[in-house]
C-alpha cells in the first residue's frame, strides 16, 4: 500500500494547553508532523490575528516531548529567520501570500542555503501560472526540497464547499511539477468538518501524496476556523477510514485488462487528433472566405449556437457541461486563431 504524508494541527496555535492537548491526541494516533499557524494573516484587522513569537515555546514543546516534527506558515522574511532559529521542521506559504510575487521572492532569497524544506499552497484564485511561478522562485534560490499543498480556489460560484478543488487545475499542477510531493488540505477545501473526508478520499484517489488536515483538541471554541477543524477523536476515525489506494498492481489479469483499455483510448486518441486537423483545415477555410468577403471573424451568434448544440449533445452521452465547454472553447480560440492567418 502507498504511504502517505499526513501532517496535523489546529489551525492556530491559541494557548500552550491547547498546542500540547492537540499534539499529544495526535502522537497517539500516530502522527509525526504538528502544524499550527502562529501569524494569521487575516482579511480585516482586529480579528485574532495568531499569538506570534510568544507560541513558540509551545510549538518546541510539542517537537522536544512528543518528538514530533513541527512547521507553521511563513507570510514573509522575518518569519522565515524567525523559525529557522527556533528549529522548525518546515514551512509553507499560504495561498494569500502565493498570490504576491513581491512576498514569495522574499521568502525564497531568505530560505536560501537554509535547507530547509518549503510546501507552496496553490493561489487564492484559479492561477496555475501564480502556483507554478512561487515554485520557480524558490527553485531560483537553489532550494529543491519543495511541495505542493492543494487548499482549492475561492469562487463566486455557489457550492457547499468553502473553496472549489478544481482537480483538474491539481492535475496539471502535478504535470508541471511530477518529481514534487503534492498533497492535499481538505479542511480548507471543506470550510466544513462534514465534508472533511469526502475531500480527502478524492485526493487519495487521484494519487496525491498525503493531507494536511486541521485538528484541534476543542474545535467549538478556536479562534479561526472553527467550523472546518477535527476534534481528535473525528482525525482518527478519518484516517481509519480512508482508502488509499496501490500505486500499481502486479496481478497478470489487471495488467491484461489495463493494456487492451490502454489500447482502446490510443485508438481514441488518434480519432480525435484527426477530427480536430480537419476542423481546422475547415476554419481556415472559413477564414479566407470571410477575408475575400469583408466579415469579421468573431460572430458571437454562431459560437453560441455551436457550443449550446454541444453541451446538448454532451449530455445525451453522459457528458459533464464543463467538461464540454472547457474544451470547445479551447477549440474556438484554436480555430479564431487559423483563421486570422
Amino acid at each position: 500500500m502507498k504511504k502517505i504524508q499526513i501532517i496535523s494541527g489546529p489551525c492556530s496555535a491559541e494557548s500552550e494547553m491547547q498546542v500540547m492537548k492537540t499534539a499529544e491526541a495526535l502522537r497517539t494516533a500516530g502522527i509525526d508532523w504538528f502544524r499550527a499557524g502562529l501569524w494569521k494573516p487575516r482579511t480585516r484587522p482586529g480579528s485574532f490575528e495568531g499569538m506570534g513569537e510568544k507560541a513558540i515555546p509551545w510549538m518546541q514543546r510539542v517537537r522536544d516531548e512528543f518528538g514530533m516534527r513541527i512547521c507553521t506558515e511563513a507570510a514573509c522574511a522575518k518569519h522565515v529567520f524567525t523559525c529557522r532559529d527556533a528549529g522548525f521542521d518546515m514551512l509553507w506559504i499560504g495561498a494569500r501570500t502565493t498570490s504576491d510575487v513581491f512576498s514569495v521572492q522574499e521568502i525564497a532569497e531568505a530560505l536560501k542555503g537554509s535547507g530547509m524544506p518549503v510546501f507552496v499552497k496553490n493561489p487564492m484564485s484559479q492561477d496555475i501560472g501564480l502556483w507554478a511561478g512561487a515554485v520557480e522562485r524558490l527553485m531560483m534560490q537553489g532550494i529543491n526540497n519543495i511541495g505542493l499543498i492543494h487548499r482549492g480556489f475561492a469562487s463566486f460560484e455557489r457550492s457547499v464547499y468553502r473553496n472549489l478543488p478544481k482537480w483538474k487545475e491539481v492535475i496539471s499542477m502535478r504535470s508541471l511539477f511530477p518529481e514534487l510531493p503534492l498533497l492535499c488540505d481538505p479542511s480548507h477545501i471543506a470550510g466544513d468538518a462534514r465534508y472533511v473526508r469526502e475531500i480527502a478520499q478524492k485526493a487519495l484517489d487521484l494519487g496525491l501524496d498525503g493531507l494536511m488536515v486541521e485538528c484541534h483538541c476543542d474545535p467549538k471554541s478556536a479562534l479561526s476556523d472553527a467550523g472546518q477543524q477535527l476534534t481528535p477523536d473525528e482525525f482518527i476515525s478519518l484516517l481509519n477510514t480512508l482508502n488509499v489506494r496501490s500505486s500499481d498492481n502486479d496481478s497478470p489479469d489487471y495488467r491484461t485488462k489495463l493494456s487492451e483499455l490502454r489500447s482502446e483510448i490510443d485508438l481514441c486518441d488518434e480519432t480525435i487528433v484527426e477530427v480536430l486537423a480537419r476542423r481546422m483545415k475547415v476554419s481556415e477555410e472559413i477564414g479566407r472566405i470571410k477575408r475575400e468577403n469583408n466579415v469579421s471573424i468573431i460572430q458571437p451568434g454562431r459560437w453560441d449556437e455551436v457550443i449550446e448544440a454541444a453541451v446538448l449533445s454532451g449530455k445525451d452521452k453522459g457528458l459533464e457541461e464543463s467538461f464540454i465547454r472547457d474544451i470547445f472553447n479551447e477549440i474556438h480560440k484554436a480555430s479564431v486563431t487559423t483563421q486570422e492567418q
